[in-house]
């Protein structure tokens, strides 16, 4: 844990909590640190649930497959974002859905009752923790609730529009990375990859956008 030390302090989690707090912290929550390589799961759909997630490194996708292994991307995790505490606080007892590492990741395997229950030591930051946690979540919503706006578009043009176009937003420029591969964007939009690289190449013809492997850039239409 000492060799993560510096990037607990500068994230999200633990917001306003200095080092002596933190390391109080860590004693309280029995946090475990846990590696995980790329291509390898940290649950799979029907495990039982029983810890919530923090990511202090890495990149992580919460997947759902069907009966015959279709595979959709329900949402992106990155460094600094909670996940499993759906299930832990709405009491599910089985995971409906799996995590899969998209690359070498470090979490934090957080026990809830010590997350959320009174401090027995009665550490003052415990309350400074308990809002940045809530804080992540509220940001969770708001990230899925994007999503949704994509989603729920008619066609495979106007899901990629959608989607490019807040991209374009959140980083304020017309030309941006996306963390998708082809295929990842499709299970990401949940359309077919062949349908939604024909249609890319459409975009591209008509003027819309550019782009090259997962470099985007979006052009204004063209008039005439």
């Amino acid at each position: 844990m000492e060799k993560h030390f510096l990037s607990l302090q500068r994230s999200t989690l633990f917001t306003g909590i200095n080092g002596e707090e933190l390391k109080k912290l860590c004693d309280c929550l029995h946090a475990k640190k846990k590696t995980f390589r790329c291509g390898s799961f940290v649950f799979s759909e029907g495990d039982e649930v029983n810890s919530v997630y923090f990511i202090i490194s890495g990149t992580l996708h919460i997947i759902s497959e069907d009966f015959w292994g279709n595979r959709s991307i329900i949402e992106t995790l990155t460094t600094n974002m909670l996940f499993g505490e759906a299930y832990v606080f709405s009491r599910r007892k089985k995971h409906l859905v799996s995590v899969v590492a998209t690359e070498d990741s470090v979490i934090l395997e957080i026990n809830p009752k010590n997350l959320f229950e009174h401090c027995p030591k009665k550490c003052l930051c415990h309350t400074q923790l308990i809002n940045n946690t809530l804080f992540i979540i509220s940001e969770k919503v708001v990230r899925l609730t994007e999503k949704t706006s994509h989603i729920m578009r008619r066609t495979i043009r106007e899901k990629l529009l959608s989607y490019l176009s807040k991209c374009a937003q959140t980083e304020k420029s017309n030309s941006f990375y996306i963390p998708y591969s082809r295929q990842q964007l499709a299970d990401y939009l949940h359309v077919d990859r062949s349908a939604l690289s024909h249609e890319l190449s459409k975009l591209q013809k008509d003027g819309l956008l550019r782009y090259c492997k997962n470099h985007f850039e979006l052009m204004k239409e063209q008039d005439g």
